[in-house]
């Protein structure tokens, strides 16, 4: 039910349609967006599609229609999602690239006329090579697809072009690696401006994983040990993730995930470089802290609900990922939400 007294903070997305657009890469994370709104009152992306023509084609041979204008200004806190484009689109037919330059050319200065501090740029795909030929990529860390990495360190040789990585957010550039990393990406903003359990539902919805990008020291512990692709870990993790306080044992994360224990305390360590137990205990905090932070429950009480067997337990677990104690925290809280 929406909440008339606090309206949704609205968030205008304009994503741009290049010729030959690669229509996963709007696709993917729009779909992401959509859910979202779906999902919460708190936040309303709203989607603007624009380009330097009304109509193009697609990388799987569908046209496109009903494409507006690029907008002279852009408002405050607009979110420009760059898709990448097709070489060769469905059908074998060689683009005219001839007759495609001016339409590039044409998103090229205006990008250059709108971003500016306050608009976030959003790269998919080979869309980094656009905002790479517009300078919008100089001084920040980027990547792109591992098939395009050349050609963006060709085009921003001021900028830091990192491989292997789904994503990266730096500042107000974020770039995604191709294809479905788009989703990846848009997953992570719904998270840092919806919150991760919005962002968990729209995974879920979507049928994909939360997945780290590698380039942010404090994204929030429900979505740490995800930078990885190996589906019998992540259903260990989605189980711990439903349900921290669980029983879970080795062994039993181990039938959960179709591995021997030996085997999945191994692939754990490999693939999100902590133990088992370690991320159990992670998940386990990031349940306690919200507990401490959103309720008036006694410490026992949230050492049972976050699935330690004492407050003793609780502490010195929560010791091991924070400098203040839980009391301390919950404290804190209270002062910044009471003035």
């Amino acid at each position: 039910m929406r909440d008339d007294a606090h309206p949704p903070v609205e968030i205008p997305v304009f994503v741009v349609v290049p010729p030959r657009v690669l229509l996963l890469d709007i696709a993917g994370p729009m779909e992401v967006l959509r859910k979202a709104n779906l999902e919460q009152d708190a936040v309303r992306f709203t989607i603007a599609y624009v380009g330097p023509s009304p109509t193009t084609g697609s990388s799987i041979g569908l046209d496109i229609a009903g494409i507006g204008l690029l907008p002279g200004d852009l408002p405050d806190q607009a979110l420009v999602v760059m898709p990448g484009s097709a070489e060769i689109p469905l059908g074998g037919v060689r683009p005219d690239h001839e007759a495609d330059a001016p339409l590039e050319d044409a998103i090229i200065a205006w990008l250059k006329q709108v971003i500016r501090p306050g608009i976030r740029l959003v790269s998919i795909c080979s869309g980094a090579l656009t905002a790479a030929r517009a300078g919008l990529l100089d001084g920040h860390d980027c990547t792109t697809h591992h098939a395009c990495t050349a050609d963006l360190v060709r085009l921003a040789p001021a900028a830091r072009v990192l491989e292997n990585r789904l994503y990266v957010e730096d500042g107000e550039r974020l770039t995604s690696a191709g294809i479905t990393t788009g989703v990846d990406l848009m997953l992570h903003v719904v998270a840092r401006m919806a919150g991760h359990a919005v962002a968990l539902a729209v995974a879920r919805y979507l049928v994909v994983y939360l997945r780290r990008g590698g380039s942010d020291p404090q994204l929030s512990p429900w979505l740490e040990g995800r930078n990885h692709i190996h589906p019998s870990i992540h259903r260990a993790q989605d189980a711990v993730a439903a349900d921290p306080a669980a029983d879970w044992s080795v062994e039993r994360l181990a039938n959960v995930a179709a591995a021997s224990p030996r085997n999945l305390s191994r692939l754990f360590n490999e693939h999100t470089g902590m133990t088992v137990i370690d991320y159990v205990n992670r998940m386990r905090i990031a349940l306690a802290r919200e507990l401490l932070a959103g309720s008036q429950l006694d410490m026992e009480t949230v050492a049972e609900r976050s699935g330690f067997a004492s407050t003793r337990q609780l502490r010195r677990a929560w010791g091991r990922f924070h400098d203040v104690p839980p009391s301390r925290m919950r404290a804190s809280v209270a002062v910044l939400q009471h003035g």
